[in-house]
C-alpha cells in the first residue's frame, strides 16, 4: 500500500513571493514552517492505495490534461482550530476557472476505486504552519489582520504523489505529473 494525494503545483516564483509575504509578519527563524517543496493545493487526498494498482489511477487521472492552465491568487491569511486553539496558518487562494468541476470529477472517477468522494466543501488553502506549540493570541491577530497585495500567478500543472510519513517529517514523491494547456492570450 502506498498513501496517495492529488495536488494543484504552485510555480517557484509564486511560492517565493509568499515566503516573502510570510516572513514579513513572522521573521523565519521563529517557527518549523512547511517547505518549499510541500506547498501545494491539495485537490483530493486518496489515501492508502494497493502499489501494484497506482497505474489504474494514473489512467484515471489523465482527463486532468484536458483542462488550462489555472489563473490563481494567494490573497489572505486565515487558521483552523481544534478546542479553539489554532493548529494550522493557512494562505487562501481564488482560483479563477472549473477548479470545482476538476475536484468533482476527480471525485467521480476515483469512486470506481473505492475512494471515497469528500463530503466538505472545497475550500482552496495551502497550509505554511502546523502548530504543535502555543502560538499566542497576539501572532494569530498579527496573521488575521496582516493584509498584503495579492500574489497573481498561473498553475500550469497537477501532479500525483505518494506520501510517506516519517517519525518527524513527511516526505513526498511526485508519481505523474500532468500538464495543463497553455492559455491562447
Amino acid at each position: 500500500m502506498i498513501r496517495l494525494f492529488a495536488a494543484l503545483n504552485i510555480p517557484e516564483e509564486a511560492k517565493d513571493k509568499l515566503i516573502e509575504v510570510r516572513n514579513s509578519v513572522i521573521p523565519d527563524s521563529f517557527f518549523k514552517w512547511e517547505a518549499s517543496d510541500k506547498l501545494h493545493l491539495t485537490l483530493k487526498f486518496i489515501g492508502d492505495f494497493p502499489s501494484d494498482d497506482v497505474d489504474q489511477i494514473k489512467s484515471e487521472l489523465m482527463f486532468l490534461e484536458d483542462y488550462s492552465s489555472l489563473k490563481s491568487e494567494f490573497f489572505n491569511f486565515g487558521f483552523f482550530f481544534r478546542h479553539n486553539k489554532p493548529v494550522i496558518l493557512w494562505v487562501g487562494m481564488k482560483i479563477a476557472g472549473p477548479i470545482n468541476e476538476i475536484v468533482n470529477e476527480m471525485n467521480r472517477r476515483l469512486e470506481k476505486f473505492s475512494i471515497q468522494r469528500e463530503n466538505r466543501p472545497f475550500k482552496p488553502h495551502l497550509t505554511l504552519l502546523r502548530i504543535k506549540n502555543d502560538f499566542d493570541d497576539n501572532l494569530v491577530h498579527r496573521f488575521k489582520n496582516f493584509t498584503f497585495e495579492p500574489i497573481n500567478f498561473y498553475s500550469n500543472s497537477i501532479s500525483l504523489y505518494k506520501s510517506e510519513l516519517l517519525k518527524t517529517e513527511s516526505k513526498y514523491f511526485e508519481i505523474k505529473n500532468y500538464k495543463l494547456k497553455k492559455l491562447e492570450n
